[in-house]
């Protein structure tokens, strides 16, 4: 039998994992829409980028809300949730009722602190895998996806008290890194449970430096903030902080794959690119952030 794959949240980051996964054999990836369904369901992605090149991406399944998605029956083996991480506006969670059997693994490639609680919480017997991904990708208009650099993923199963078996757990993350690395997914950290949450700190302080000072700056572009004298000193700054409290709070230090803020910043102005972060389309378009 196939992997059956649900990826809710198709958007950028989501599709572009989706086509990746779809690649691998025997592996089966349907997508839950939201603006773009429209297109998606006609004629599925176009994915141009630097690392695989241009191609269209046809999902198993296109489905317009995870009610949809729930009507179809399907048993999932991993549910991949890529929405924006707002539990302040919004308990996502709730979205997966209906969809989540024993045997599902849900994996959460979602930013932010904390955001596995809310399906711990309504799936207590679920394998739950917690998930970020370091990467420079767009939807430029509905279905179109242009991907600029970067395909970092960090994963491992959220393990706090009384979860299920750290074994069982283990082994569904293993298997969601090979799919990863089958589609071509080269660069892909498996961590336990206090270093996976280390990962989600240093995802933090990218994210603390690049988003708010793309908005603030009118839309400048990793590249351009990275080459520009004065902001190159506050991301350095913003990344350094987060990353000394992110020690103290997990109380480990940070594996020697982890990019250091001189690292990921050289990275970012070693190739000219208009790549901007999310935060600025959602500012752009008016959406929560």
């Amino acid at each position: 039998m196939p992997t059956s794959i649900l990826l809710v949240g198709a958007g950028a980051v989501g599709a572009f994992y989706a086509s990746r996964l779809d690649t691998v054999p025997d592996v089966e990836v349907s997508v839950v829409c939201r603006s773009n369904y429209e297109v998606v369901n006609a004629s599925g992605f176009d994915v141009e980028s630097s690392m695989y090149g241009s191609y269209r991406y046809l999902p198993k399944l296109v489905f317009g809300s995870t009610q949809e998605a729930t009507g179809s029956g399907i048993t999932w083996d991993y549910i991949i949730v890529c929405t924006k991480a707002l539990p302040d506006v919004s308990d996502d969670s709730a979205l997966l009722e209906g969809l989540v059997v024993n045997e599902t693994a849900i994996v959460l490639m979602q930013n932010g602190l904390g955001i596995e609680e809310l399906y711990r919480k309504r799936f207590p017997r679920t394998t739950i895998l917690s998930a970020v991904t370091l990467i420079s990708v767009a939807q430029t208009s509905p279905g179109i996806i242009r991907h600029y650099r970067w395909t970092r993923v960090s994963t491992g199963p959220y393990l706090p008290s009384n979860q299920p078996s750290k074994t069982y757990a283990t082994k569904r993350n293993a298997g969601f890194v090979a799919m990863l690395k089958a589609g071509g997914i080269e660069d892909v950290g498996a961590y336990d449970h206090a270093t996976m949450q280390l990962a989600r700190w240093h995802k933090t302080a990218i994210n603390a430096a690049m988003n708010p000072s793309s908005v603030l700056s009118g839309g400048a572009s990793n590249y351009a903030m990275s080459t520009d004298s004065e902001l190159l000193r506050h991301l350095e700054a913003v990344i350094n902080e987060v990353l000394t409290t992110a020690a103290k709070v997990v109380a480990l230090p940070p594996p020697k794959e982890f990019p250091n803020a001189e690292t990921f910043l050289n990275s970012a102005r070693s190739q000219a690119s208009d790549g901007k972060p999310s935060m600025w389309h959602d500012w752009e378009t008016g959406k929560e952030m």
